[in-house]
């Protein structure tokens, strides 16, 4: 059984002892119960509203239309991020090159497509065959190669995929850059000294690090593209709420089937905030630190380390701090 720590008595400036008397604190109970009473009050209002039919909320809540709808959000959510993140690390790696076009590129990338909402983008993408009627893909000079009609091509799905990918690409970039940039300067300056390429460097010794920042972050992204793709509902991408707005148009049951989106992306936010809160958990502790073990140079520079004198307490090497020793003399 628990027990309270609290003194019931302390000591007063003349030795005497003074009863402990706990703080009431009326202010904080008379703000909680006034919460809860506009919390039930909207609950109420919501739950017994007669314009609400809930037992249509319940029979379109596993309707076959909306699970598909389910599957294509989830979907697009997955390649979106995907795409954003592969894009993001190269633009940060060009970002963070000395080479200043490379630089400049992809400053106005990310300039770009922060400045402009994705709402636009989707837009101008499921139209761009008012631009370029045909897509072609052929040798320069040449008419050896191929062509597609834009249509065809730029469905709502596809422009989905594209507009939402190449916009979180400019946000992961940003986040990229940070993560690299958090790396220890040492490590770098380790592996120039090993003799490695900037582009093994990179490879080996940044990026793996690097990706332990990166990955929690990428998790509240994926969260967020989640709700995103609610807007993929402009170019009739057959996601969850385009699939809602079709039935709604048909049976004008507005709220009911807007109810039901919102109870799937709270059902689908919440697993992804659950699997978020394991990254995080086993990335976020430990934000930087050696992913390696020791190589060769460093496991015989540890060998020629000195013995302990004589007389002092000798120190065991065991796998876990073979690896910290390994870091230190890295």
């Amino acid at each position: 059984m628990k027990t309270s720590s609290r003194p019931k008595q302390l000591s007063g400036p003349d030795g005497t002892m003074v009863p402990v008397v706990a703080l009431k604190h009326r202010d904080r109970w008379i703000i909680g119960v006034l919460a809860l009473a506009v919390f039930a009050w909207l609950f109420s209002s919501l739950a017994t509203n007669p314009n609400i039919k809930w037992d249509k909320v319940a029979e379109y809540l596993f309707f076959p239309k909306i699970i598909d709808g389910i599957w294509v959000t989830i979907m697009i959510s997955i390649v979106a991020t995907v795409l954003g993140l592969v894009l993001g690390i190269l633009l940060a790696i060009m970002k963070l090159s000395h080479n200043p076009v490379l630089n400049w590129l992809s400053t106005l990338y990310i300039w770009f497509f922060r400045g402009t909402p994705v709402l636009v983008q989707l837009i101008f993408w499921y139209n761009l065959a008012f631009l370029f009627p045909r897509l072609v893909i052929k040798i320069p000079f040449t008419n050896i190669g191929y062509w597609w009609d834009t249509n065809d091509v730029m469905t709502g799905f596809n422009a989905a995929l594209l507009g939402l990918g190449l916009n979180l690409a400019a946000y992961f970039a940003e986040t990229v850059r940070a993560g690299i940039q958090a790396v220890d300067k040492g490590q770098t300056e380790a592996a120039y000294a090993l003799g490695m390429t900037p582009v093994k460097r990179m490879r080996v010794i940044v990026l793996p690090q690097a990706l332990r920042i990166i990955i929690p972050p990428t998790g509240n992204e994926f969260i967020s593209m989640l709700k995103t793709t609610s807007l993929v509902y402009v170019v009739a991408g057959n996601d969850l709420m385009t699939n809602a707005s079709q039935i709604y148009k048909q049976n004008n049951l507005i709220m009911e089937l807007l109810i039901v989106a919102s109870l799937w992306y709270m059902v689908m936010t919440a697993i992804a905030t659950f699997f978020q809160s394991k990254l995080e958990t086993r990335y976020g502790a430990e934000a930087v630190r050696l992913v390696r073990r020791p190589g060769f140079i460093q496991r015989a520079l540890l060998k020629r380390t000195p013995l302990p004198a004589a007389g002092t307490a000798g120190i065991t090497l065991t796998a876990e701090n073979s690896v910290k020793a390994g870091k230190d003399l890295t």
